[in-house]
């Protein structure tokens, strides 16, 4: 993050303009683009967008920098070693969310068209994910192929794994894991 920061303030400084000048020029506060380049918080796409326009960045450089702003949105951390790595719902729920940063559950549910609450008992660990629902929402976020199959492999591994465990605690049949 602090890395995109860095690269959005030397666009400004190239373009010869101060922070006031771009607000101008981007239609937002000169706070709010002085907050976009702090490398504390990753601004908005529309913020950046903005802010590159401003700067005079050409519309063929754009998805270039959208893809930069997306790499710059995920945890720093590797998401496929967190989803190797997990071992509860929670966990896989914390390695998804950190794939979909920095949306929010509205913006998913705008983009994934899978309900916003269904989003947040996933993102929570509350309830596991049907494999291909699962598979929608990473996909439609821009997850890699290796970061799709981590995300396949981890809840069919939990499935299987809280379905052991109901077969061991009930003295009946296994009940499938409900899945949503």
């Amino acid at each position: 993050m602090e890395d995109f920061a860095a690269a959005l303030q030397q666009v400004r400084r190239h373009a010869g303009l101060s922070y006031r000048r771009l607000a101008e020029r981007a239609h937002y506060s000169h706070p709010q683009l002085i907050r976009a380049t702090s490398g504390k918080q990753l601004p908005t796409w529309d913020v950046t967008a903005a802010y590159l326009r401003g700067c005079g960045v050409p519309a063929d450089l754009m998805p270039v920098w959208r893809r930069r702003w997306e790499q710059a949105s995920r945890d720093p951390r590797d998401i496929v070693a967190l989803l190797e790595n997990a071992a509860t719902l929670e966990d896989l729920g914390a390695a998804v969310a950190a794939l979909t940063r920095p949306r929010s559950l509205r913006a998913l549910e705008q983009q994934s068209g899978i309900p916003r609450a269904t989003i947040q008992a996933w993102l929570q660990g509350t309830r596991l994910a049907g494999r291909d629902r699962l598979d929608h929402l990473v996909r439609s976020v821009g997850a890699t192929p290796e970061e799709r199959a981590a995300v396949a492999r981890t809840a069919a591994r939990l499935s299987a794994d809280a379905g052991q465990a109901r077969g061991r605690v009930s003295s009946g049949t296994p009940r499938p894991v409900r899945a949503a």
